[in-house]
């Protein structure tokens, strides 16, 4: 695999053994509860460590459109996958233009929406603001905004996503908080502090502005660890799930999939994980039906993110 380096030589190269010659780990759909997709790489800004490599410049992963977000939707209800909630995540989904409308036929047809931004000058154009108060009016509850906030202090997010770029955030929480939105907050875990100690910080930072986040629950705010694909991970074996007295149904491929429309494509693919965007061997076909087979654990991210960290993109 292209993107498995030193620290990991030799392993995650064959989706059925590891490199012990041991029956890999797989995981199958078993639940489905999220439909994510991506709504294009670009962003309004380059941050330290994106695991997609979101920019001004970068459209590996173009715009997707209404039109083929609802021709999925429609695919759920043929394949009766019982996908409670529709995701998107970016780059910046609020740079999509058709965003808005976007929304709009994912609630229509009766899902919650959970929107993941920076919630800086992409989101504050008077024309997005307006379709956010006008979703959140004709679909109360049922839309959540999850803002990227590496940390509870400016100087550690700044250090992430550039100057002013906290308060440039902060300016954007203000106006979801005093037009009632629902929000949600993703934060990382690269500081050297224990995760009490950042939920408390983020428990105070809540506080002092008026947010109605709980930082004391993982669904809503949620500390994401660092994706280094140099760090050595064990590999993922089918006695791990007892080892590590973890399950199979809990890891995120078990009730996820992730659409996007590479550049120059025709159509739309379907994806195993929200994390592997690159890996094509993770690209399972153009259709829900297409991506129901089982998910062979061969990528570092399986096991240091997903079944070792515990993280989820989900609530």
């Amino acid at each position: 695999m292209k993107d498995v380096e030193s620290g990991n030589a030799g392993k995650f190269q064959n989706p059925e053994v590891t490199a012990k010659g041991e029956p890999r780990a797989k995981v199958a759909l078993s639940d489905p509860q999220t439909l994510w997709f991506n709504t294009g790489t670009l962003c309004n800004i380059e941050c330290v460590n994106c695991y997609i490599e979101s920019s001004p410049t970068n459209d590996a992963l173009v715009y997707i459109t209404a039109a083929e977000v609802s021709d999925y939707l429609d695919q759920l209800v043929e394949r009766n996958w019982g996908v409670r909630e529709i995701a998107f995540t970016g780059g910046e989904p609020f740079m999509n233009p058709e965003m808005i409308e976007i929304m709009q036929v994912s609630l229509d047809a009766g899902y919650s929406v959970l929107v993941l931004t920076n919630a800086m000058l992409p989101m504050m154009r008077k024309r997005v603001l307006d379709g956010l108060l006008d979703l959140n009016t004709a679909f109360p509850g049922k839309l959540t905004l999850r803002v990227s906030l590496d940390h509870h202090r400016a100087a550690e997010h700044n250090r992430m996503r550039g100057n002013g770029a906290f308060e440039k955030t902060l300016i954007g929480m203000d106006w979801l908080r005093d037009n009632k939105l629902v929000m949600a907050v993703a934060g990382r875990t690269i500081w050297g502090e224990s995760d009490a100690a950042a939920r408390e910080g983020f428990e105070q930072l809540f506080a002092k502005h008026g947010y109605d986040i709980d930082a004391s629950n993982p669904a809503m705010t949620v500390l994401f660890p660092e994706m280094d694909i140099n760090v050595d991970v064990p590999e993922i074996t089918n006695d791990c799930w007892g080892i590590l007295g973890k399950s199979p149904e809990s890891m995120m491929c078990a009730s996820s999939r992730m659409v996007v429309k590479r550049k120059g494509a025709s159509q739309p693919a379907v994806l195993a994980c929200t994390l592997l965007p690159y890996s094509s061997e993770f690209e399972l076909g153009a259709t829900l039906a297409e991506a129901e087979g089982d998910v062979a654990l061969n990528h570092p991210h399986c096991a240091k993110f997903c079944v070792l960290g515990g993280a989820s993109c989900s609530g």
